[in-house]
Parts: C-alpha cells; structure tokens; sequence
C-alpha cells in the first residue's frame, strides 16, 4: 500500500487543523498514482496522515485501486472512499463509497459495480501549460503487462523512440509506473534520457513543460491531454488491458500512433489542439478529481 506521507500547513490566522485522513494507491499502476495525486490537490485543510503518525487513526480514507488496503482499514472502523482509476478489477466491499473514473464520451465496458458512481474525468488541477515547452515525455505504464511483452517493447520501440526524442526535441523524460530497471537498461546507451517512477514524479507538471507527449494508452494520460487540450500520440498498446481501451479509445477519437520514431510528425505536433473539439461538450466534464474529493471532505467531516 503507498502512502502519501505529507501533513497539510495549518490554514492561516491560527484555526485548528482540519482532520486527518489517509491517502492511498497502488505505485505500480500508472493511473492510480495520477488519481491520488489529482484528488489530492483539492483537499484543502484535510491533513494527510502517514503509517508512521501515532494514534488516533484518521478519520477517513481515500485508497486508489487497492481493494486488500480498502478492506484492512474498513475492518480498522476507517470509511474509505475507493477510487477505481482505471480498468475494472476485484470488487471492493460494498461497505466502502466507490467512484469510478471514467470520461463521458467513452461509455462504461460492462454495468457499473452496485453503488459504484462515475466521476467524469480526473483532471489535473493546473489546466495551463508553459509558454516555452520543450523535449518530449512519455508516460509508460508496464502494469499487468506479461513479462516477455515489455522486456520487447523496452529494448525495442521505446529505445528506438527516446533516441528519436532526443534528436528531434533535443531532451526525453520517461515516467513509467513498473519495471524501471527494464526501462533504465534498455536506455542506459542514451545517458541523456531521464528515467523517472511515476509514484516519485509529478507527470502532470512535466506535462506543462514538455511540447511532445507520448503515453501508454491509460485514462490517467487521456485525461490530462484532454484537459489542456493537448496533442497526444499514444504508445503501442501493451497487455490485454491496454488493447482493450485503446480499441474503445479508436471507435471515438482519431488519436495517432507511435508505430514510426522517424515520423516527423511524431515530433512537431500541431498548433490545433488536437481531436478533443470532436467531444461532445455535454460528456466533456473535468470535474473528477474534485467530486471525488468533495466526497472524501464530507466523509472526514461527518463519518457514517
């Protein structure tokens, strides 16, 4: 279980502090590490409480994905908000207040869990951008990918693509959720690639900096480049999981595909803000991040 171990500053002016509560998720995934962050910017005066504070225990939680660390706290008396960030996986209790994260225009694979809630996308809270951005990043997910996929994947398209960044943007961050000494060594020739884990990074302000964003087919990365309007090349599909909402992803938008490093147009995206304008406004809601965090709030405020 990861822990966001990061008490809250006292709100000005001396008022007490606000409750603590516990924050959660799964490091190895990718999309849950951006949903917990994105929650967790819109908090406000909730403090974080850590595995190493003493008693009392918090007063809520917000745990990520994780279904075994939603039932041990669940069991503890703490009310969780369980938050499934990505692809559908084992149930949480019914005990538990569930949200899904899940964008408007791309419906719902098979019916909702009982009493689960979509959120609409979890966007980041800094919608803007850097007027000077530079270099490429790719946010790479390798969970629940087989082995022997991304052992090939690493020392072949994504060595062949960071050394096409670099030439092209002139720098290359990699943020990747699992496998980091797969991903270093296949890169170790290219020194001048920057190999990040994505539960120690903040992807969402490399985002900001960078002007070419390549990513894992994940809703985690779908909802940041929709969100400022970005352009977006996505990575070849690794795993079953990734397949599957990649095709789903295909039947709504046109986004391109990394299948070429020598494409040019891999490195000078457009001006136009890419296929997001073809969404309908009605089911283009941003607002994930803090409903989910709203819940928590009044959870913390008046348990069950």
């Amino acid at each position: 279980m990861a822990l966001l171990n990061r008490a809250g500053a006292p709100p000005a002016g001396g008022a007490a502090p606000g409750p603590r509560v516990l924050l959660s998720a799964r490091e190895d995934q990718l999309d849950s590490t951006l949903a917990l962050g994105r929650v967790a910017a819109h908090l406000g005066d909730l403090r974080r409480a850590g595995r190493s504070e003493p008693e009392p225990p918090p007063v809520a939680a917000l745990v990520c994905d994780d279904v075994a660390a939603t039932e041990r706290l669940l069991t503890l008396g703490v009310p969780v908000v369980h938050l499934r960030s990505g692809p559908a996986g084992e149930a949480p209790p019914e005990s538990a207040l569930v949200r899904v994260h899940r964008p408007g225009w791309l419906p719902l694979p098979g019916p909702p869990a009982r009493g689960a809630r979509p959120t609409g996308v979890l966007a980041p809270r800094r919608t803007g951008r850097s007027p000077t951005r530079s270099g490429t990043l790719v946010l790479l997910s390798l969970w629940h990918v087989p082995e022997a996929e991304a052992g090939a994947f690493a020392s072949g398209a994504l060595r062949e693509l960071a050394a096409a960044a670099l030439r092209r943007t002139g720098s290359c961050t990699v943020v990747a959720d699992t496998g980091l000494a797969r991903v270093r060594s296949a890169l170790a020739e290219h020194p001048g690639v920057r190999v990040l884990r994505a539960a120690e990074a903040d992807p969402d302000a490399l985002h900001a900096d960078a002007a070419v964003f390549l990513a894992s087919p994940v809703l985690g990365a779908l909802a940041l480049a929709q969100t400022r309007r970005a352009p977006l090349v996505l990575l070849p599909p690794l795993g079953s999981v990734q397949r599957a909402l990649a095709g789903e992803v295909g039947e709504v938008l046109p986004l391109p595909t990394a299948d070429d490093p020598d494409d040019p147009g891999l490195w000078s995206p457009a001006a136009a803000a890419g296929p997001w304008h073809l969404l309908d406004p009605a089911a283009d809601d941003l607002r994930g991040a803090q409903r989910v965090a709203r819940t928590l709030r009044q959870l913390a405020l008046a348990p069950l």
